[in-house]
């Protein structure tokens, strides 16, 4: 499967930028309290011990309704270098692999956007780790205070490494993810059983939904040792394949059952 990459001339090149970096901040704003409760039950905070329900009880009676948001300032900060870098990366990757006519094959298309994801996540990452930080806390007694002061601490006390502490876990879970995507995407015909050119934006909605999906489910168990790597837990600060082995067949037994 083929597909085409044309220019939108509708938009600039800054004003692309602007809409994917505002669009971005009004999801991560909405979505916050379920990235929160998400973080705290990767990481097995107390919070996390009852159910998904439990959870957000818990939060709410402990931490009061800001808890829901903590860390959603870092996380909207880090979207606008993170989604200049991405887009920047992918277009120049896809016009390195285009035919003459336009055309990039579809794995192309989906590794472009994997080798993108790291690229922007390598410049950004230091962020994401004082976002877990921040959501990981107690807002009511407080160990770090936004993002320079946590990341300017973290420095201090765990040197420059911690800042960048469960990376490898970004580039590694890259690989299911864009296995994911293609999977969905290269049977889409099949599934409306239609030409993807005839798809229409609620067909495409879907279709992102489903690949999304699919994709996180995947790479699901390499953010989970990424998370309890970013909050110093020190039986993982030396990531070693006997431990994210157990946690990776943990977790597709679960998925099994």
């Amino acid at each position: 499967m083929v597909v085409s990459v044309k220019n939108d001339t509708r938009l600039t090149s800054s004003q692309s930028f602007l809409c994917a970096g505002f669009a971005g901040l009004f999801s991560k704003t909405v979505t916050s309290p379920l990235e929160v409760v998400k973080i705290k039950r990767q990481v097995g905070t107390f919070h996390g011990k009852g159910g998904f329900l439990q959870t957000f009880i818990v939060i709410y009676q402990n931490e009061g309704l800001r808890g829901f948001w903590k860390g959603n300032m870092v996380s909207c900060l880090r979207l606008f270098p993170y989604t200049a870098v991405h887009l920047t990366t992918y277009k120049k990757i896809v016009h390195l692999h285009m035919d003459e006519l336009g055309f990039i094959s579809q794995w192309r298309a989906i590794l472009a956007g994997g080798l993108a994801g790291v690229a922007a996540a390598l410049l950004t990452y230091p962020l994401e780790v004082a976002e877990t930080r921040l959501i990981v806390q107690n807002c009511r007694q407080r160990t770090y205070i936004g993002a320079a002061h946590t990341i300017s601490k973290i420095y201090r006390n765990e040197g420059l490494p911690a800042l960048y502490r469960g990376f490898s876990l970004t580039v590694l879970g890259a690989v299911p993810f864009s296995v994911g995507c293609y999977v969905v995407y290269m049977n889409l015909d099949k599934l409306w059983q239609e030409p993807s050119f005839r798809f229409t934006p609620l067909q495409n909605f879907i279709n992102g939904c489903i690949a999304a999906g699919v994709a996180q489910t995947l790479s699901y168990p390499f953010e989970t040792v990424k998370r309890k790597m970013q909050v110093g837990n020190k039986q993982l600060n030396k990531f070693n394949l006997v431990c994210f082995s157990s946690i990776l067949c943990y977790f597709y037994k679960f998925v099994n059952e």
